[in-house]
């Protein structure tokens, strides 16, 4: 179908306002990680010390030291309790990721409803900001829990299918990633992302679980993800409720 006149008008309103958000620049970077585990502290500080952020997808009815599991590969993962977060996380943003990391698609709607929005309230009274965000957990959802979302007052929700590219997405509450950081071609990606002078504006998104940098003893390869990512004046930095709505 040809665009209209008004299309067009549209897509270039949404780009001017997208610049804005960012400051005037066209290209932005954001993480998002999952679980609210211990190595949480490490990867927040690396963050920290190279100017970025991220949003941490936290499950509050787990969020405990002795909420524990072992990994395939042998390693003990240990959620963080839930005093002295707030702290931690400070300048970076909390979203949700269901009460108990339940597989919403196999639930029924009160139980999904519930999933969501006591996760949202909890985290909200806890960390004392809007959580308007979400990752679904294990990556699964479908219409119903799209809808569910939405009327939970859930803005936009993380899938864990990558891209492999720097387009915005179309729908935030199926907003797929551009890679994980484990991706063989991330270094790749990076390098693009860094080169590419294109006028649509960019988003470099990755995504991850910092327990698995413990499993895979590859911290350096974030530590160069991160080297290679910051400290560029024409990158906007931001959570991905800064990015996606400049909140």
């Amino acid at each position: 179908m040809k665009k209209s006149v008004t299309d067009d008008w549209v897509h270039e309103n949404c780009q001017r306002r997208i610049i804005v958000m960012w400051k005037g620049k066209k290209k932005a970077v954001t993480f998002s990680y999952d679980d609210g585990v211990t190595q949480d502290r490490r990867l927040v500080e690396m963050m920290n010390t190279y100017g970025v952020k991220g949003t941490f997808n936290l499950n509050s009815g787990m969020q405990s030291y002795a909420n524990v599991w072992e990994h395939p590969k042998g390693l003990l993962i240990h959620r963080m309790n839930i005093e002295g977060l707030k702290e931690l996380y400070q300048g970076h943003e909390i979203a949700a990721h269901c009460l108990t990391h339940a597989d919403l698609p196999k639930y029924d709607e009160e139980t999904i409803r519930n999933e969501i929005l006591e996760d949202k309230k909890n985290l909200e009274e806890r960390f004392g900001q809007p959580v308007v965000g979400m990752a679904y957990p294990f990556g699964t959802y479908n219409d119903a829990v799209v809808d569910i979302a939405r009327a939970c007052g859930i803005r936009y929700s993380r899938t864990v299918e990558r891209t492999g590219n720097f387009g915005l997405p179309e729908e935030p509450l199926t907003l797929n990633p551009t890679c994980h950081h484990n991706d063989a071609d991330v270094m790749d990606l990076i390098d693009r992302f860094l080169a590419s002078d294109s006028e649509e504006p960019q988003l470099f998104y990755l995504w991850g679980h910092s327990y698995e940098f413990d499993v895979d003893q590859n911290w350096d390869r974030m530590e160069e993800i991160l080297k290679k990512l910051s400290g560029h004046d024409e990158i906007f930095y931001g959570t991905n409720r800064e990015v996606l709505f400049g909140e």
